[in-house]
Parts: structure tokens; C-alpha cells; sequence
């Protein structure tokens, strides 16, 4: 197949129009299959996906030793083309818990020489902190990132999860290529400040959560039971009756896709993809299985009757239950 191309604001490279978001082959979603997350890796190569999205966090390390294995294994003109978008600064302990974030400029040029050698690389292609550190200014955490693209370090700077004054400030500090935050069907906060300030400084959105931790992806069942290391087993909309509410929803968006001949999923991901050639939606496919059903969103075409249909069913601010536990949410800057 042919990727189409989407370019991350005026000043970040030319990627794929899906991204692939590596974070659940390292055990954020319970258990994941190692040679199965690589040959998804391989499969998303082969397939024209540039973008790969990970964390120097995610499994502490193991996700970028991961998508180090499957590069150095790929073909190398797949390996060449694959761009890499590593997020940083969010602090674990020996037995997985979350510490904290670190936003401090030695802190950036340390996270990031542990980065380049997991990866084995050369350089990241868009570098961005988790989170932003209360204690440290955002211009002091870009800026010691436009110190190390000015060494070739690092091609471009992301952010992530923060507000609208927050982007101002940064970008005021250096250009900024995107930001990355969760916006799906049942998570359209950033449409009322952040994206239009997005747009008046030219950054893009890579977009993550898009099937919202798989409730939009037509393969959750009202009883599942989620393993205590799956994200989902502590997530507020995957809980009780907010379960229940927010499965009814999947359903009438069900209908939807079955009058298109398409799956739950390919029409929450092509609704994304719908809303601007700005927004680049990164897939959480941890499988070859859910990587075709999920490309396969690149061929479904929404008209204006099919959006408002859409919009009909999922009406914003319909789901039940925050993104995040309330102790998550209170650290997002992009809820402030």
C-alpha cells in the first residue's frame, strides 16, 4: 500500500498519517508477546508507518530496547525511513510505580544519552517531555532540548499533555514541531483552548488514546476482567456502571460502521484522521491483527452526513468517567 503523509507543524518532518504507539508491548495493557510486538513492528515498516512513538519509561527502559531489536532486524530501507518520537522525564521505582517528573535540563541531556544507546541511534527525531515539571519552567526544559538539537542530537521538539499558555511559553523558547495528548472521540477536551492555539502557532497533534485504551475498539465485552497491571484495571471509564454507560455508546457507534462496512475501531480512527491534516493518530496495535484492522481506517471516507452521525452517537463530553484516575489528572497541565 501507498502511506499517505501528514507533516507535524511547520517546522517537524514529513511522518506517516498513522503513527504506531509502541507503549503496550511493554506492559502497560497487562502481558505482551515479544516476537509478536516485533513482527507488529516489522508489519508497520513493511506497511509505510514512519512514525514509531515510545517512552524511555514504558517497561523502564524496555520498549526502547524493543524497537531497537525489530530496527536493527528490519530491512534497512525500512529501518532508514523509521522516525523516532521518545518521550521523557517521568520517574519510576524498582517495583514500577510513578515518583514524579523531571524536567530539569541535566536531567534532559542525561534521559536522553541513556535514550540514544537503548535505541541505537544517532540522534531522536522528536524529543518531548512527559509531563511538565511544576518545579522546573517549560523554557528551561526546551530550551536545554534546543541546546541538543543544536548538536545534532535531537531533530525536533515535541511536547506533551500541556495547556494552552504552557505551548505559548514553550514555543516562545524554540520552535515546537507537535504535541502529543489524548483526543479521541470520548476525549475532546483539547478542541476548546489547546487546538486552537495549536493552530495559531503552527504545531501539529500526534494524537494518542485514539480507540481510548481499546473501549472504542469494538473488542471490549461488559464483564472483562483486566489483569492488576493493565492501565484499564485502575481506569475510571472502564469501571462499573461507567462501563456499562460507555460500552452503550460503542454499540450505537456499532451501527454506524456496520451501514459503512467497517469495524468499530477502522471509523473511531478515520474520525480522528477526519478532523485535520494537522492531527497524526497514533495506533496502539500491539498485534499484526489489530495493526491491519487499524490501517485499514486510511480507506474509510467520511462525509458530512457520516460526521454528524458519528458526532450523533458519541456526542462530545458523552463518556463516562475521567481519562485518568483523579491523582493522574491533577498532574495534567493540559487540564488545567
Amino acid at each position: 500500500m501507498t502511506m499517505r503523509t501528514r507533516t507535524l507543524g511547520t517546522t517537524g518532518p514529513e511522518v506517516s498519517a498513522l503513527g504506531l504507539g509502541c507503549m503496550g508491548m511493554s506492559g502497560m495493557y497487562g502481558e505482551a508477546d515479544r516476537a509478536e510486538s516485533i513482527a507488529t513492528l516489522h508489519a508497520a515498516l513493511e506497511a509505510g508507518v514512519t512514525l514509531l512513538d515510545t517512552g524511555d519509561f514504558y517497561g523502564m527502559g524496555h520498549n526502547e530496547l524493543l524497537i531497537a531489536e525489530a530496527l536493527r532486524t528490519a530491512p534497512a530501507a525500512r529501518r532508514e525511513n523509521a522516525l523516532l518520537s521518545v518521550k521523557f522525564g517521568a520517574l519510576r521505582d524498582p517495583d514500577g510505580g510513578w515518583s514524579g517528573f523531571d524536567g530539569r535540563p541535566a536531567a534532559v541531556k542525561n534521559s536522553l544519552a541513556y535514550s540514544l544507546q537503548r535505541l541505537g541511534v544517532d540522534h531522536i527525531d522528536v524529543y518531548r517531555p512527559a509531563r511538565l515539571d511544576p518545579d522546573v519552567p517549560i523554557e528551561e526544559t526546551v530550551g536545554a532540548i534546543a541546546e541538543l538539537v543544536e548538536k545534532g542530537w535531537v531533530r525536533h521538539i515535541g511536547l506533551s499533555e500541556v495547556g494552552a499558555d504552557t505551548i505559548r511559553r514553550a514555543a516562545a523558547t524554540a520552535p515546537i514541531a507537535d504535541l502529543q495528548i489524548e483526543y479521541a472521540l470520548i476525549s475532546r477536551g483539547p478542541e476548546r483552548e489547546i487546538l486552537p492555539t495549536l493552530r495559531e502557532l503552527g504545531i501539529a497533534v500526534t494524537a494518542y488514546g485514539v480507540l481510548s485504551r481499546g473501549l472504542l475498539s469494538g473488542h471490549v465485552t461488559a464483564g472483562r476482567q483486566f489483569a492488576a497491571n493493565d492501565f484499564r484495571a485502575h481506569s475510571p471509564r472502564f469501571q462499573g456502571d461507567n462501563l456499562q454507560h460507555n460500552l452503550a455508546l460503542v454499540e450505537s457507534l456499532r451501527k454506524i460502521a456496520e451501514q459503512k462496512g467497517v469495524t468499530v475501531a477502522q471509523i473511531a480512527i478515520a474520525w480522528v484522521l477526519s478532523r485535520g491534516e494537522d492531527i497524526v493518530p497514533l495506533i496502539g496495535a500491539r498485534t499484526r491483527e489489530r495493526l491491519d484492522e487499524a490501517l485499514g481506517a486510511l480507506d474509510v471516507t467520511l462525509d458530512a452526513d457520516d460526521l454528524a452521525a458519528v458526532e450523533s452517537a458519541v456526542p462530545a463530553d458523552a463518556a463516562a468517567g475521567e481519562r485518568y484516575a483523579s491523582e493522574q489528572m491533577a498532574l495534567l497541565d493540559s487540564e488545567r
